[in-house]
């Protein structure tokens, strides 16, 4: 655990999904992230790796518990509010890159910026700074569909990263690449995790690569271990 005071702190967080019959998910989770800190988590299929990640992001709210960001109770916030927070403090990575193909790489970065209503010009001088971190500086003028897997989910890093977050939260983001593609992009998380002072937490299968981060937590039972 990171010296630091925790960035995010989750504390008995309790989720459930009813079908046919109640499926609990999350058993009175607690988590702990530091700023700065890279947490990796890991566990079977099934296990709610997803669903923890969408509840740390506000994506979802859980059932019971408390989620406070630098000390403050986020979850009493409305859904707006939420939304406010996700795109200012707030990061997302995904196994799939869920970028627009109708836009070039430059234009999918700045969209979170767009949406809060920044101005386009400083925007896009800093999302150009980012494509050329990421190995991508001509690149930025490429539609979607003319850039490799790779190159794609380099573009969704910088992307999550237009907007300086707190927090990185990647769910699999490796998981559809080969395994340069893979550590390329992760490295290039921890190089940016480390620039931006922000904190990541990455849900994976690749225990490798989970091995490399600050942290490695199993999901089992509904808990972190």
């Amino acid at each position: 655990m990171s010296n630091s005071q925790p960035i995010l702190t989750a504390r008995g967080l309790v989720k459930s999904f009813v079908t046919t019959t109640r499926i609990e998910i999350l058993k009175g989770l607690d988590l702990e992230i530091g700023a700065g800190e890279m947490i990796a988590v890991v566990g079977a299929s099934g296990s709610g790796k997803t669903t923890l990640l969408n509840i740390l992001g506000t994506l979802e709210r859980p059932d019971a518990g408390e989620l406070r960001f630098a000390g403050q109770d986020i979850l009493a916030r409305s859904d707006d509010e939420l939304s406010r927070f996700r795109n200012q403090s707030i990061g997302f990575m995904f196994q799939f890159h869920h970028l627009l193909p109708e836009f070039d790489a430059l234009e999918n970065v700045i969209m979170p910026g767009i949406i809060a209503g920044h101005d386009r010009g400083r925007l896009k001088r800093r999302a150009e700074e980012l494509l050329a971190k990421m190995g991508l500086a001509d690149r930025g003028r490429h539609k979607v569909g003319e850039l490799s897997g790779g190159e794609q989910q380099r573009v969704s890093l910088a992307r999550a990263l237009i907007m300086r977050p707190a927090i990185l939260l990647a769910d699999e983001p490796t998981g559809n690449l080969d395994p340069q593609a893979g550590l390329m992009v992760f490295e290039l998380m921890a190089e940016m995790n480390a620039l931006f002072g922000m904190s990541t937490v990455m849900v994976t299968h690749n225990h490798d690569l989970a091995r490399r981060m600050g942290r490695c937590l199993t999901l089992r039972d509904g808990r972190l271990g």
